[in-house]
Order: C-alpha cells, then structure tokens, then sequence
C-alpha cells in the first residue's frame, strides 16, 4: 500500500521515537550505575550485568525477531514490543534488588528485539523513492546516535532530581505516545505467512554470545576459573556453529549467508559495528573517568561525553541528503577516518587539557555521524523488499553486537590493565586491586591509596582509548576497500524486482 507523503512522514516520527528509547536505554545506565551499584548492593558480576544483560539477550533475538515480524507483519511485531518494553520498563523501575533489575533488563532487550527491526523494516517498505529513503533512514540513523548520546545525560539530570528508577520511569509515557500515533497513522501490516520462523536458531545465537561475554568477563577477574573460561569458550563456539550450519539447512534461514556476498552490504555492517564500538567504548569509559578520577558529577560527565553527538547530528543528517551524489565510500571510509583522528587528538590531550578532550570527541562525532547516516542504507538498501526484516534484524545486530563488544570488551581491559599496573602503598588492602571503585570505597582507604587508583585507571583509560582509536582506522581501511566501487554518484541501493 502506498502511503501519502504525511503519513510517511508521520510513521517515521513515531517509529523514530521508539528507537530513541532503545537507545537510550543502552547508555542511561552509565552515569546511573555508580548509584545502582551503591544502592542496590552489586558486585562486579551483577554490575556487568546490569549493564550487558540488556544487549547480549537482544543482539541473540534480533533475527529471529526480523524473520517473525516478515511472517506476521511488521506493525504487529512493532505494537509488541512497544508493549512488552513498557511493561518491563515498569518492573526495573521498582527492581528491590539487582537480580530483579538483571531480569527486567533481559526483558526489556526482549521488547527492544520485537520491535526494533520493525521500525527500520517499515522505512524500507514504505519509503519507496531512493532519495527520499535515504533521507529518512539518515533520520532514523541520527535518532539512534541521539538516543545514545543522551543516554548519559539524562541518566545524569534523572539522577540529581530523582531516584534511579527515575531512568526506566521514563520510557513509560513515551511508549504510551508511540503506540497512540502508530495507531492513528493505521499503517498496512501486510503479513507473508509463507515466512517461517526459527525459534531454535534465535536461542542458539543468544547462548553462544552470553557464554562469549561470560568468558571474557572471568578471564578478566583476579585469579579466574580457567574451568569456567573453558567451558563459557566451548558453549559459545558449538553454539554459534550449531547456528550456522543450521541456517544453511533451512528452508527459510533466520540469516541467509550469501547475502553478505554483497560487498555493499558487508561494508555497511562492519562500519555500524565499529562506529557502536567506538561510541559505546568512549561513552564508558570516559563517563567512568570523568566520575571516578576528575569528580565530576554525573550530569556533568554526561554533557562532556554528549560532545560526540553534537558533532554527528549535522553530518548525519546531511549524509542521507548527499548520498546520491556522493556514494557511500566518502561518507562511510571517510567518516571513520575523520573519526580516528579525532579520537587519536582525544588520546593525545586526555590528561592535560579537558577542551581537547571534547573537541576530539566533537571531531570524531563529525566523522562517525557521516557513517551513521548511510551505513544502515547500504545494508537494507542493497536488499530485497521480500528480504526487509532479515536485512533489518542483520543491521540491527550488527549495531548492537558493536555496543555488546565494546562494553564486555572495553569494560574488561580496562579492568585488567588497572589490576595489573596499580602500585597499591604497603598498608593497601590486596581488595583495592579488583577496580577503581572497590579501592575508593574501600574505608582504609587513603590519599596514597587514591593517587594510586587514579593513575593506573587513566593508564587503564590511555590503553583502551587506543584499541578504539586503531578499530577505527581497520574499520576505515577495510570498508574503504570493500567500496572501491562505490564513489561519488554511485546508487546507494539495488532495484526490487
């Protein structure tokens, strides 16, 4: 069904909204989970937790939720979610303890998979004309970047006027907005029950990411249990072949491989992984540095890391405007170049001057919202309309598996090379060495103690913001390859049959 340019329009606005709440939801917890921690009683497992539950249990449903919403429809699957995260947003409100809050944000990542393929494969099946396309998902894009970058400085705002479950409250009213103008705009849901769905392969992804997280957080721990790693390590890897093979035996794959022998496509999922590596990495760790070594509160750490989503949002916008006339090399090779070098004037000044800081981060939001605005067309643009909900669900994990990486692998190597490089004073509990945060609240603590904990967070900091720094520059290379073909006046996306 063709739709009026209004109501266009007007359903992407209100899918757009509920992308911002996916997300910020994200994010909103880094500046929140120093008081979650305090509050609810968390260690540092049930911390990791907290904060990856939300996206290992999403990125394994997400294709398994583009398939089902093709077979069903996409306004059905998009009304789901809405449903089950408003729900789940009410549970991790009022959590009383933090396996509580593990649990809603597990179901939460639940509503997020149901619906988030659906909004970006209701883009691609109701936007028709290429240009314009382009334009609203480069829209659809820069809300996504907004959300995340928001993410910490409402976490911040909510945090100084409320309590913590102030940052879940919040999702209620706007999921109340999105699924009131969904269905005033009575969207076609335009089923394809000949569409099979595959619930086994959806739990097969799901366990082999959370026994890969589970790995790479024991490995990171004082004294791990190499028995535990082993095993998180043997699940992961059978359950990720058991996956693949799987997809090749179906009828109806969940992911159909050869889809990625399109070097467009392929280009456009390695630069939303890196460009959420690299804004999930920096997000945090610089709001952790930012609290915990400078003392900044939490709204003000939230408004220095924002600076990356001032320096996307023009570029995003602009990319999808340009992109018939640019191609996508320029804006997507190009982007992560621009990116990488500001984020390497980033990890140059971090110790030494805060407005350097930022306008690294301003530069390097230049570059990564160039990438943001065209890296989700060059994956569902190149296609099928039959294939909306697989290239939407692909796309989507491909952003969440970057968040996902960065946060368990960030957030362990910073853990590890802080363990491995403080030099506690003589009378410092052995305790002190496990993070920043146990050595703080430790009550022997002392001034000697501080400085100590400082200085090896901030070489911790130095070395993690240079593995971003250099996955960028891969990221920029390898896709600069892949789009050899693809410069200026190039078509960004193939013609449906």
């Amino acid at each position: 069904m063709v739709m009026s340019r209004r109501r266009r329009w007007s359903l992407l606005a209100a899918v757009s909204s509920a992308l911002l709440l996916i997300a910020l939801d994200n994010s909103v917890l880094y500046t929140a989970l120093p008081t979650l921690t305090r509050e609810l009683g968390a260690d540092g497992s049930a911390s990791l937790w907290i904060v990856n539950a939300y996206p290992v249990v999403m990125a394994g449903l997400l294709l398994g939720a583009g398939t089902l919403g093709d077979r069903v429809g996409h306004v059905r699957m998009f009304h789901t979610g809405l449903v089950i995260f408003g729900a789940a947003s009410l549970v991790a409100t009022f959590a009383p303890t933090a396996g509580v809050l593990i649990a809603a944000r597990a179901l939460l990542a639940v509503g997020a998979a149901t619906m988030m393929p659906a909004t970006l494969a209701l883009i691609r099946v109701t936007f028709h004309v290429e240009r314009e396309r382009n334009i609203a998902i480069a829209v659809w894009g820069t809300v996504s970047i907004v959300g995340a970058a928001l993410g910490p400085i409402v976490g911040g705002v909510l945090l100084q006027a409320f309590w913590w479950g102030a940052v879940f409250l919040i999702n209620v009213p706007i999921v109340v907005a999105a699924l009131t103008a969904t269905a005033l705009i009575r969207p076609s849901n335009d089923p394809d029950p000949a569409k099979r769905w595959d619930l086994t392969s959806s739990i097969q992804a799901m366990i082999g990411l959370i026994a890969m997280v589970v790995a790479i957080k024991e490995f990171a721990d004082p004294g791990p249990a190499w028995s535990l790693i082993a095993v998180a390590v043997m699940v992961s890897a059978v359950a990720l072949t058991l996956f693949a093979r799987r997809q090749r035996r179906l009828p109806h794959p969940l992911l159909d491989f050869t889809i990625f022998t399109n070097k467009a496509f392929t280009a456009g999922v390695i630069a939303a992984a890196v460009t959420m590596f690299a804004i999930g990495g920096v997000q945090l760790v610089t709001v952790q540095r930012l609290q915990l070594v400078v003392q900044f509160s939490p709204i003000e750490s939230g408004l220095v890391v924002s600076a990356i989503m001032l320096g996307s949002v023009p570029t995003a916008l602009l990319g999808g405007v340009i992109l018939h006339r640019s191609g996508l090399r320029l804006l997507i090779s190009g982007g992560l170049a621009l990116a990488g070098l500001g984020l390497t004037l980033s990890v140059m000044t971090f110790a030494a001057s805060l407005l350097a800081l930022v306008i690294g981060l301003v530069i390097s939001g230049l570059g990564l919202g160039a990438v943001i605005a065209v890296a989700s067309t060059a994956i569902v643009g190149n296609a099928r309309s039959r294939q909306a909900g697989m290239a939407a669900s692909v796309e989507e994990v491909s952003w969440e598996f970057g968040n996902l990486t960065a946060v368990a692998v960030i957030g362990t190597l910073i853990g590890l090379v802080y363990s491995a490089t403080i030099r506690l004073p003589p009378s410092a509990p052995d305790a002190a060495r496990d993070s920043l945060t146990t050595a703080l609240a430790l009550p022997e603590g002392t001034p000697e103690l501080h400085e100590a904990a400082h200085a090896a967070f901030d070489t911790g900091y130095l070395v993690v913001m240079i593995v971003i720094t250099a996955t960028v520059f891969a990221g920029a290379l390898l896709t600069r390859r892949l789009l050899r073909h693809h410069g200026p006046g190039t078509p960004s996306s193939i013609q449906d049959d």
